[in-house]
């Protein structure tokens, strides 16, 4: 079916940041925009200051920054001031330990307070911040702290003894282990990070760092070979806020809830950096996903901005529209999805849920922040990325033969999505690997590796990673459009397709799905779904093939592993796994 753009009406956007996008666009100066942060005391920019201190300075530390809620129901909340106190006992700890100004500190933790401390600590110690994920196993930790040069480690006693004594002689360049919940003596290299910060004072000076000083190293995956530590810097503050601010509409004072984890680039970026110089209260669940404990969350917390992921908004809709009927959610303002595309089914399902639809967006762990999105105050049409932030150009380009870069004038023409570089939370390198970092620009673009089309009003729809686009007797097939088709179908939960070889269409497209729950997979169902997808899409791009499973492969920030799928149908060497969700390698 062809999904009608969901329109606006002013009441929806009332209050607004963004009220009308080609005046914030034709006026808009980053520049400017880092004027109006607070910048060091001493000059320079630090993010910790820019999301603690300023507040806290400004007469606004009494307000609430962070609750955290355990997998028990208890609370404990931080201040703007409380938090700035435990992030200087943090920073003190580093500096008594001799970790100094451009050291890594690694964290390997869930989502405890001690982590969100750890950042802003580490930070305000002029260090350098890499999360990890709390799933990760001993063999993608080692990979990840050698990559890094690992000074030091904040981890929990049991992931300690789990994951990280098998290792420790293998990281050389590990000085100090800080346990957050050590229960008898530390082990030798390790002390107990609670007596640490019982022993330290809550006044620290933060260590002048410039814009261009390194500040955050996140790790992404390829599809072989080792992770790319992605180096971004302080004045990507300058994006978190003003994305923040323009795509997700944070306003000081608002309750917002971001369900990533911090172990990955979302959940430091919009679930500890943005949030919080955007003068709004984080409001963290250590529990994992139950729908009706999420809305309970909703409307005990009075949540008014909402940021998730599609693989959580499908197991919402698994539960159905009535559960949610159930809660009093009228506080809820703005719903957004990060992750991977939202299929457009979900996105209007929103509006049978909540009463307004969810917003998609898109960026990359290179690009540090948001760079095209779905905006409260711009219609939506379902299954599009939106367009791009002020500040960012984006485009619709071809690379050819001799290293040329075209860009594509005419609207829905498939190519490689690209932005002029400048933005301020772009990656600064690829920690070690210069000639790596150094392929993803050419012609004056930074070269994203996704494939998208621009409609004729500028809105942008994702198509593929150009790995996994399918080329069938000619047709370039993209892999959202065929799983979107089957998500329509009322059995289907999850789709993920890929192309398998064929001796005449050189490949051909085999759809494995998940079904929503008390749907059993038979041969009928089979056909049935065959039938639908050649009905809605052509026999040119429909599916060939479906296979049932019961789940399929998704990292944790919840894309589903096409890649995954194909080099496991095809009996191909199946990469890096250490980002998959269900698996702990």
């Amino acid at each position: 079916m062809e999904w009608k753009a969901i329109r606006k009406r002013s009441e929806d956007f009332a209050g607004a940041n963004l009220q009308d996008y080609e005046t914030s666009v034709a006026t808009f100066s980053w520049s400017q925009e880092q004027t109006l942060l607070g910048g060091l005391p001493q000059g320079g920019l630090n993010i910790a200051h820019e999301a603690v201190d300023r507040h806290v300075l400004a007469g606004r530390g009494g307000k609430l920054a962070l609750r955290c809620i355990g997998r028990d129901d208890r609370v404990q909340d931080f201040s703007y001031a409380d938090l700035q106190a435990a992030a200087n006992r943090f920073a003190n700890v580093l500096a008594r330990w001799g970790v100094g100004k451009g050291e890594r500190v690694f964290s390997l933790l869930g989502r405890t307070p001690e982590l969100y401390i750890a950042a802003l600590g580490t930070l305000k110690n002029g260090s350098v911040f890499s999360p990890l994920f709390s799933a990760f196993g001993p063999e993608p930790i080692k990979a990840r702290m050698t990559i890094g040069a690992a000074k030091a480690l904040i981890v929990s006693e049991t992931f300690y003894r789990r994951k990280i004594e098998p290792i420790r002689h293998e990281l050389t360049s590990l000085g100090h282990v800080f346990l957050t919940d050590c229960l008898d003596d530390p082990p030798a290299g390790a002390t107990d990070l609670a007596a640490d910060m019982a022993a330290a004072s809550d006044s620290f000076e933060t260590v002048l760092t410039g814009p261009e000083d390194m500040a955050l190293l996140h790790f992404t995956s390829g599809t072989t070979g080792r992770p790319k530590g992605a180096v971004h810097v302080h004045q990507s503050v300058v994006a978190h806020h003003v994305t923040g601010k323009l795509a997700l509409d944070l306003h000081p004072g608002d309750i917002f809830w971001c369900t990533a984890d911090p172990g990955w680039v979302t959940g430091t970026s919009y679930g500890i950096i943005s949030p919080l110089t955007n003068g709004a209260t984080l409001i963290v669940d250590q529990a994992e996903f139950e729908a009706e404990r999420w809305y309970r969350i909703l409307e005990k917390q009075k949540i008014n901005v909402w940021y998730t992921a599609p693989t959580a908004i499908r197991m919402l809709m698994k539960a159905g529209a009535g559960v949610a009927k159930r809660f009093d959610l009228s506080n809820l303002r703005f719903m957004a999805s990060v992750g991977e595309p939202l299929n457009p089914e979900a996105v209007v399902w929103g509006l049978e849920a909540f009463g307004m639809p969810f917003h998609d967006n898109w960026w990359q762990t290179e690009t540090g922040g948001i760079m095209i999105a779905n905006y409260r105050s711009m219609d939506v049409k379902p299954g599009s990325m939106g367009r791009p932030l002020p500040g960012v150009t984006a485009s619709i380009v071809e690379r050819k033969q001799g290293g040329e870069i075209q860009e594509s004038a005419k609207p829905m023409i498939m190519g490689e999505l690209a932005l002029r570089p400048g933005w301020p939370s772009m990656m600064r390198a690829y920690l070690n690997e210069e000639e790596r970092y150094r392929k993803c620009f050419a012609g004056g673009w930074y070269l994203t590796g996704d494939l998208a089309m621009r409609d004729d009003e500028g809105y942008y729809w994702f198509v593929g990673r150009a790995d996994d686009v399918i080329k069938s007797a000619g047709h370039l097939v993209g892999p959202f459009e065929v799983e979107s088709a089957l998500m329509e179908h009322e059995a289907v939960a999850e789709a993920g397709v890929i192309g398998i070889p064929d001796e005449i269409a050189g490949e051909v497209v085999k759809a494995f799905i998940a079904l929503k729950e008390g749907v059993e997979p038979t041969e009928g169902l089979r056909k049935e779904l065959l039938g639908h997808a050649r009905k809605r899409l052509g026999p040119a791009i429909a599916p060939k093939d479906i296979a049932f499973r019961k789940n399929l492969p998704k990292t944790r920030s919840g894309k589903i592993m096409r890649r995954l799928l194909k080099a496991r149908e095809l009996g191909l060497p199946e990469g890096d796994l250490s980002t998959l969700e269900s698996e702990e390698q």
